[in-house]
């Protein structure tokens, strides 16, 4: 008796990865994390041939693109998947943090206890990184609190995205106590003596003002602020207008991709969610 062909292995795409990638998948960032990311500006578009995948995911990245760049990022998605491939696109969800923010007004406003904390957190969700000039924001700042007055509640709202920031927020807190040295000042600017020499010509050029603006465009075209927000409704359009069908919103766990939750990228490995206050969506392209 003939024996069943073996199962072909999926062919899957992990945009904007950052250090939550899979080695059995093609994972992509501007910036690579580890040998196993591919380094790339995805503003100019993915780097793969048409219907190269079967499942393409990417998580907390489409926000960062600017509104107007949204559908044609969305319809790169398309053209490297392969006809009924799995479109999976995790974002920041609007809904979720307005709803949440009203409530924390709400009680903050009531008087009840720590709901005023709560309330400036949930301020800080709906806002910070659309409008922060410094790498970290009002997160990183608030997160420097020690103790921080309600952590329970901000690892409920972040999960694991909170915990991964406050170590690093912790590690730079410590090693700002030491100032450094007059070597390791000499050594750093010997190692980067043409970007040393760049910055102190373009700021005795341009007076404080105009390098102070020069530096906060820089940052704000870094790629870490958030340009645009969703909810489901507006996602679901956008998704529908590049070309994608059979919209579902699902949970971290759910998901039309074969045992999605072995892959741990929205899932830690004890099943709790790595990034709780997320909208999860899926699609397919015809």
């Amino acid at each position: 008796m003939a024996t069943a062909a073996p199962a072909r292995q999926l062919r899957c795409l992990n945009l904007g990865c950052g250090r939550r990638v899979h080695p059995g998948w093609q994972n992509v960032d501007v910036v690579a994390s580890s040998p196993l990311v591919r380094p790339h500006n995805l503003l100019e578009g993915i780097p793969y041939p048409d219907s190269s995948f079967d499942v393409v995911y990417h998580s907390h990245l489409l926000e960062h693109f600017p509104r107007k760049d949204a559908p044609r990022f969305l319809k790169e998605c398309h053209r490297v998947l392969s006809p009924g491939g799995i479109l999976r696109v995790v974002v920041p969800d609007l809904e979720s943090i307005v709803r949440n923010y009203l409530r924390a007004l709400d009680r903050a406003k009531r008087g009840k206890a720590g709901w005023s904390a709560n309330y400036d957190w949930m301020v800080l969700e709906l806002y910070d990184q659309a409008v922060r000039g410094e790498s970290g924001g009002g997160w990183g700042a608030y997160l420097c609190q020690d103790p921080i007055p309600n952590w329970e509640f901000i690892q409920e709202r972040t999960g694991g995205e909170a915990r991964e920031m406050l170590a690093v927020v912790r590690s730079q807190t410590s090693s700002g106590l030491r100032k450094p040295s007059l070597p390791a000042k000499v050594h750093f600017a010997f190692k980067h003596f043409p970007q040393v020499l760049r910055s102190k010509w373009t700021h005795a050029l341009l007076g404080k003002a105009d390098y102070d603006a020069l530096q906060l465009g820089r940052f704000r075209r870094a790629g870490e602020i958030h340009q645009w927000m969703y909810d489901s409704y507006s996602l679901s359009r956008l998704l529908r207008d590049t070309g994608f069908q059979e919209l579902r919103k699902l949970s971290a766990r759910q998901s039309a991709i074969p045992n999605w939750p072995s892959y741990c990228l929205d899932t830690e490995p004890d099943g709790s969610t790595f990034k709780p206050d997320s909208l999860f969506m899926e699609a397919r392209k015809p």
